[in-house]
């Protein structure tokens, strides 16, 4: 039996990027002579094991056989007859498919070197076709290295347009759909990810809203001006991208992708408020469209959320900064308001909301009324 180093930490190193995690093929070995070598097998459809002491994973050498629609249904064989080469050829992009031995050597056989070299993103066979999923990571690919200038080529792009012809992509389920964008929102340049996406077709069947190249544009713009600001969340980049759709159109997007639920909450309410901001005066501000404005938020139970909510508003309405700042300022001065002290004033009940309510008013036109000359 050889264990061979394969895959991203390969390819990670040949670019000098930090290696986060390593995987191991073997080849010429049956399960039961890993576990007796005090491997710990985790692997439920193909075999894979653990490392006694690295803790690292090693899979079998194997292959794979379509047998229905999407990305299930593949038979998967594994037996120490399975070559290096055969492994490598059932992976998704040359840049992937790169081992090398325990001793250090690389082990090419379809030219991810040279593809590394020509910044290509390239599908390693045919069978690349087999799975749609492949049409998203390779997306995701394009989204993690654009800055080192890797594009798509034109064959494997040619590839993914007939795949989405064919169907295939409509066989994916929301929950990996979800995963591979979730993933793509974090990455290097995560509006490259849905330009692969677009430019295949894909972006068509998965958010069709997003097709439409004016909404799209204001999509890209505002996730690009989300991606420069320092450690935002899933949430805050969902919602950028979502921004240029109506509410409702958001609200059920974000249901059928089945995003997580404080994704769909926020971008269900940047949507809302971009009207809302939008129509707003901010040369003379109301104090009371200002307080429900902030009622609508939930600002006085989630303040955070409100936070983030600016955040995406502010990179989707960039003419609407003045007005953004009321926003900010209003909540700012309605935050002092201590509804325990208007307790001890004998406040109760209704009339205690009701005082609260006058009070955080107060405190807003105080804040935002220019002053008189």
């Amino acid at each position: 039996m050889q264990a061979y180093l394969v895959g991203g930490a390969v390819r990670d190193e040949l670019l000098g990027l930090e290696v986060k995690d390593r995987d191991w093929v073997v080849v010429g070995a049956t399960p039961d002579e890993m576990l007796a070598k005090g491997f710990k097998q985790v692997g439920a459809d193909f075999p894979v094991f653990l490392h006694p002491g690295t803790r690292e994973e090693y899979a079998l050498a194997r292959t794979e056989r379509k047998q229905g629609r999407g990305y299930h249904g593949f038979t998967v064989y594994s037996a120490p007859d399975v070559t290096l080469e055969q492994d490598l050829k059932r992976r998704d992009l040359t840049i992937n498919a790169i081992a090398k031995t325990e001793g250090g050597d690389l082990v090419d056989p379809f030219q991810g070197q040279a593809d590394l070299a020509d910044r290509k993103l390239r599908h390693v066979s045919e069978a690349f076709a087999e799975d749609p999923l492949r049409i998203l990571r390779t997306a995701r690919f394009a989204a993690r290295f654009r800055p080192l200038g890797f594009t798509v080529c034109d064959q494997t792009m040619a590839l993914m347009q007939n795949m989405v012809d064919a169907g295939e992509v409509n066989h994916l389920v929301p929950e990996r759909v979800w995963q591979e964008i979730q993933r793509a929102l974090h990455e290097q340049a995560p509006e490259a990810f849905f330009e692969v996406l677009r430019d295949c077709g894909a972006l068509g069947v998965l958010i069709p809203e997003l097709d439409p190249s004016e909404v799209f544009s204001l999509a890209m713009e505002t996730l690009r001006c989300i991606h420069t600001q320092p450690d935002t969340s899933s949430e805050e980049r969902f919602a950028a991208l979502l921004s240029p759709l109506d509410e409702q159109a958001a609200i059920a997007r974000a249901k059928v992708l089945k995003a997580p639920n404080d994704c769909q909450n926020l971008a269900r309410l940047a949507t809302a408020f971009i009207p809302k901001v939008q129509e707003m005066n901010s040369r003379n501000p109301e104090g009371e469209s200002l307080l429900d404005r902030l009622d609508h938020a939930d600002f006085w139970r989630r303040p955070g959320r409100f936070a983030q909510l600016l955040n995406v508003l502010e990179c989707a309405l960039p003419d609407s900064r003045n007005s953004l700042k009321l926003l900010r300022t209003a909540s700012d001065a309605a935050t002092g308001v201590d509804p325990k002290t208007l307790l001890t004033h004998g406040y109760k009940g209704k009339a205690l909301g009701e005082a609260i309510r006058t009070e955080r008013l107060k405190r807003i036109a105080d804040a935002v009324t220019p002053p008189s000359h």
